[in-house]
């Protein structure tokens, strides 16, 4: 099932939280989150903004892959699959990228609970990532897509990368939120890594 929210609605970031504790549980183990892009192009760079921003929010209390000072990009994607699950086992993997759609779709963060397929804007075929994808239209759909990345409103795209970090901060909040069950067998910190209270 997909969720889409249009970043102009005060209560995008709220839907954001509400689809992610639907489709992920609130009491389950803290995402992953994977922003995928570049900073070459305006339109790409909603991943490592958003990724930016989601870090200064979280102050480290989520992993984040994807920032303007280290970004993931599309062409990683064969690997990181992989990298994840190996080093973040039995975490759900939120993945976050720029895509392209109809001229009236620009604006929306679509949220799709199948992952998502970094590239495919540029007319790249990769992989699939995450168990949850994030995505924000930031252009529209043509034969010259990356063109098109090039020339999207820098506006634009802070405005839907804030949208999605505050979601997903706010999500990471309530998924740590102490609860008296979880305090009472592993501390307020949650569990440590080998099952002890924090």
């Amino acid at each position: 099932m997909d969720y889409t929210f249009n970043i102009y609605n005060k209560m995008a970031a709220t839907g954001l939280v509400m689809a992610l504790s639907r489709h992920l549980g609130s009491d389950g183990p803290l995402p992953v989150v994977v922003c995928v892009g570049s900073d070459l192009a305006i339109g790409d760079s909603l991943g490592p903004v958003c990724g930016t921003l989601l870090q200064r929010k979280t102050a480290g209390g989520l992993f984040v892959y994807g920032t303007l000072k280290k970004s993931v990009t599309a062409k990683e994607v064969p690997y990181l699959n992989a990298f994840l699950r190996e080093t973040h086992p039995g975490r759900p993997i939120v993945a976050v990228d720029a895509a392209v759609g109809q001229a009236d779709d620009i604006g929306l963060i679509k949220l799709t609970t199948s992952g998502i397929r970094p590239g495919l804007g540029a007319n790249k075929k990769l992989g699939r990532l995450g168990d949850v994808g994030i995505l924000g239209i930031v252009a529209e759909k043509s034969l010259f897509n990356y063109s098109l990345l090039n020339l999207t409103r820098l506006g634009l795209v802070y405005r839907a990368a804030e949208t999605i970090a505050a979601g997903l901060a706010d999500y990471a909040a309530k998924v740590n939120a102490p609860t008296p069950l979880r305090d009472r067998f592993w501390g307020r910190n949650g569990p440590s890594a080998f099952g002890q209270s924090a």
